[in-house]
């Protein structure tokens, strides 16, 4: 059975970490401003700040500032303030049975989406593909704000993942599929396919969105997946939007679900705003949805946080 984290409550105390590529200090200290303008406490990590070159110090250095947090009683909600690239590195010196016996809310999306994975894979832990520290300033859309506090606070169940009305759901596969959502980045979960971190989709319903890739190698990461045997154990398809992705060779993003995807007959639901799109719905990784195509719903079925 999955962990639900504490919820959110006004007055908790937030842990910042950097665990992937490092970000401009500015943009950092405008996040923790923001947070405690909020009326949040805020833990910053020994190597948020940290830099060399793409990465923000050692994998050992990221997965310690990481297990920190998990090991802080004081903390509630761990927020990462980017993705980027080297997350997958810190995953061998993380302590799983710490992070389960000390569950917490933890957020993200890009690169973050391994680790979001990863935890519910091995700690049984629910994460969020949501905000992260970078999201946390006055040009954020309300919709994304208002999706991170829900999904994180809220105990009650059912409840209905939306996107925002000027983004509709595109129904590509009817049926109805009922299992735990997984998922994330494209990019990032080809990083770790043939290794023990790779994402595991047997009877799950897989998410997945990218952003800043040409469409030949959007269709080379999802024919990646398809030879890994991932959409032969998945029970339905959740795709987001590939944010400023190239057309390449006269072929959409649109194309390539339409090719490649659909006649896979899964159930397949397209356009969830989530990610690095401008509008964010949180989607809660580890509990149980269902998604009905015909009716363009996606109903969660559980809380994801626990009073």
């Amino acid at each position: 059975m999955p962990i639900h984290p504490p919820q959110l409550r006004p007055g908790d105390t937030i842990g910042i970490v950097t665990l992937g590529t490092p970000l401009e200090a500015a943009r950092i200290d405008e996040g923790i401003a923001t947070l405690k303008g909020m009326g949040f406490n805020v833990v910053v990590g020994d190597s948020t700040y940290a830099s060399n070159g793409f990465l923000a110090g050692t994998p050992e250095s990221r997965a310690a500032d990481l297990m920190k947090m998990f090991a802080n009683k004081e903390v509630r909600c761990i927020l990462p303030t980017r993705g980027g690239v080297g997350v997958a590195a810190i995953l061998p010196f993380l302590n799983f049975p710490i992070i389960k016996a000390n569950p917490k809310i933890i957020s993200g999306y890009s690169d973050i989406t391994v680790l979001l994975n990863v935890l519910y894979e091995y700690a049984d832990l629910v994460t969020f593909h949501s905000l992260m520290l970078l999201d946390f300033n006055n040009r954020t859309p309300a919709y994304n704000f208002n999706q991170f506090f829900s999904a994180t606070s809220a105990t009650t169940a059912p409840w209905e993942i939306k996107n925002p009305p000027e983004v509709p759901l595109v129904s590509k596969v009817p049926g109805t599929a009922t299992g735990p959502v997984v998922g994330g980045n494209l990019t990032s979960f080809i990083d770790t396919i043939g290794t023990s971190f790779e994402i595991n989709t047997e009877g799950k319903i897989l998410l997945l969105e990218d952003t800043h890739e040409p469409i030949n190698t959007v269709y080379r990461y999802i024919n990646h997946l398809k030879l890994a045997g991932k959409f032969d154990d998945c029970i339905g398809i959740l795709m987001g939007e590939c944010t400023n992705c190239e057309i390449a060779y006269g072929k959409t993003y649109n194309d390539l679900i339409d090719e490649v995807l659909v006649p896979l007959g899964k159930p397949l639901i397209s356009n969830l705003a989530t990610g690095h799109g401008p509008l964010k719905a949180a989607i809660p990784i580890g509990t149980r949805l269902t998604m009905t195509t015909e009716t363009l719903t996606l109903t969660v079925m559980e809380p994801a946080v626990s009073i």
